[in-house]
């Protein structure tokens, strides 16, 4: 089945290929300029640390759903052992076998292709079994540091639960009374987290109920992202978009528009509670985020223990 005529219309008007360059391999993190990081480091009036990440588990977030993406395998394979001899140090490691999308992640723009083609134009066949992604891998992106902006869906819409409905798409118009609602303007080079409040069931033990159905952006969202120049997105579910699908047995459309037409990277499982909590009581809604990639070379995604400081 072939994308609908919907789809293609926003894509032409998100599409960046060719902005930074027939060769460019990190997109919208172009827009991370120094003058933009000299600005983020403004942001911080306290000093307070806020970590984003999920623990990484063998009961992690992920149920099944996703062939192949399993929760890590930690194990030891060395316990105290003396391995200069007799009575030297002794040390202890450990392995971890796990899909690098597991946890708390950032998606490389090569984790989607959508009509034979990755971001930029190239063809989806450059990923391959034994080298990855050749082009636009995770290990291209070596540093993602910007200015963070909350932006509170629940909270800025009343919501009483503190949590969307499953069955909510987050519109640009939620994007605007989130804004408005935080007293923040979101700028050219910032990295915008978008508080569904979704991982509240995770937390809760409902691991299930956290994939599915979740809330999450909508297809009119990539424009909003476009328009304000924003460097990279990340939010609080599994699927990022909404899930299901707002037009049906169109999957992972925002996933497209995002990573293949805009070039812009997309975080998922990330833990906005303490954040929301934090931003609320400092009455601010931006800070210095730190969001590091692992540089997996090849990889077409990376776990991510991303820190705010307010």
């Amino acid at each position: 089945m072939s994308l609908p005529t919907e789809f293609h219309e926003v894509a032409k008007r998100v599409n960046n290929w060719g902005r930074w360059g027939a060769d460019d391999e990190i997109g919208t993190l172009n827009l991370i300029t120094d003058d933009v990081v000299r600005e983020a480091a403004r942001s911080i009036r306290s000093g307070r640390r806020v970590p984003l990440a999920l623990p990484l588990r063998q009961d992690g977030v992920q149920t099944g759903m996703i062939p192949g993406r399993v929760n890590p395998l930690h194990v030891m394979v060395q316990i105290n052992q003396e391995i200069f001899g007799p009575g030297t140090v002794a040390c202890s490691d450990d392995a971890v076998t796990m899909g690098l999308q597991a946890g708390t992640h950032w998606d490389a723009l090569t984790h989607v292709s959508h009509s034979g083609r990755l971001y930029n134009g190239r063809p989806a066949d450059t990923i391959t079994p034994h080298t990855g992604a050749a082009f636009a891998g995770i290990d291209k992106a070596r540093h993602i540091v910007s200015r963070g902006v909350l932006l509170d869906i629940p909270r800025a819409l009343g919501l009483d639960t503190d949590r969307l409905p499953g069955g909510h798409a987050v519109t640009p118009e939620d994007l605007d009374a989130a804004e408005e609602w935080a007293g923040v303007r979101v700028r050219a080079g910032d990295i915008v987290l978008v508080r569904t409040g979704q991982v509240q069931a995770y937390l809760a033990g409902d691991k299930h109920g956290y994939a599915f159905p979740s809330p999450g952006l909508s297809i009119r969202t990539p424009e909003w992202f476009h328009a304000r120049d924003v460097a990279a997105v990340a939010n609080d579910t599994m699927t990022f978009e909404i899930f299901p699908p707002e037009i049906e047995d169109l999957w992972l459309p925002v996933h497209a528009l995002h990573l293949v037409e805009m070039g812009m990277p997309q975080g998922q499982n990330w833990n906005l509670e303490e954040l929301s909590t934090a931003c609320g009581e400092a009455g601010g809604y931006d800070f210095l985020l730190s969001a590091m990639p692992e540089p997996f070379v090849g990889g077409t995604g990376t776990p991510v223990a991303p820190v705010a400081v307010l």
